[in-house]
């Protein structure tokens, strides 16, 4: 329900964004439209498959940045170790006042040793003193699911299944602390295997049977693109606009204004 003078910005912010990524973006690569909330493997320029995905909440503490890098591993059954930023902002805090609270979760130590709780007085520590690490064991209650896919990078995000399903059925669907949840985490397990595996299924679930935490190296890493589209060409050629669900395509039109973009709607 948005206007054509709102269009228009859309699709000039959506040029400039294509501008920044004027470089190859793989041959085989997954692109995340965090707008769209979807993920998608593109093959030789066609999408050959897609998922729904839940992304970071919209407080700036939460958002899922955007950048590209290589995905080069998954890991099935994992463990969950919690980023540090949560643990100063969710956890420490809840612990300090009870040392049973998110029970679910062990303190670790840092040669990895899981610590008693009673061994520990959380109020004599600050966030940034904090010694210990806390880490949920792989299982199906764990907050990555039975699998992540992985991309070392230095905001920590990753992709990953998730048990809360009820979530892909919403419109919009930022809920996350930053990190990516997939719909279909096994079929897009399935995907990135069957380059490597006669078998990409049994192979998977072989592994997973296991209940072990088991990293799988991807043969050939494949490029990720970590994008923020609020206008882009649909299959058909078509135009698609999707809600600017952080904010970032206003800074974005500012700052062209800023530098002498001006629109004109006569233009058309």
């Amino acid at each position: 329900n948005e206007g054509p003078e709102a269009r228009l910005r859309a699709v000039t912010v959506a040029l400039e964004r294509a501008r920044w990524m004027n470089f190859d973006r793989g041959t085989r690569h997954i692109w995340v439209n965090l707008t769209d909330f979807s993920t998608h493997i593109v093959d030789d320029g066609r999408v050959t498959f897609s998922t729904r995905s839940v992304i970071g909440q919209s407080d700036s503490a939460r958002q899922t940045p955007e950048f590209s890098d290589r995905m080069s591993y998954m890991v099935l059954n994992p463990s969950w170790t919690v980023p540090r930023s949560i643990i100063a902002r969710d956890y420490l805090p809840q612990l300090q006042r009870n040392p049973n609270a998110v029970s679910h979760l062990q303190v670790v130590d840092s040669s990895g040793r899981v610590v008693s709780r009673s061994a520990v007085n959380f109020a004599a520590y600050s966030a940034r003193t904090f010694p210990f690490n806390l880490r949920q064991a792989p299982g199906p209650s764990n907050a990555l699911g039975e699998v992540k896919f992985m991309f070392p990078n230095r905001h920590a995000i990753y992709l990953h299944d998730t048990p809360q399903r009820s979530l892909f059925a919403r419109d919009v669907r930022a809920f996350s602390n930053g990190c990516i949840r997939l719909n279909d985490p096994q079929e897009f397990a399935f995907a990135l295997l069957a380059l490597q595996s006669d078998d990409p299924r049994g192979t998977y679930q072989r592994i997973l049977r296991t209940g072990n935490e088991t990293r799988v190296n991807l043969d050939e890493p494949v490029p990720i693109h970590i994008v923020y589209a609020t206008a882009f060409l649909g299959p058909r050629g078509e135009m698609q606009f999707r809600r600017d669900v952080y904010g970032r395509d206003t800074k974005v039109f500012e700052a062209l204004v800023k530098a002498g973009v001006v629109l004109s709607p006569e233009a058309g």
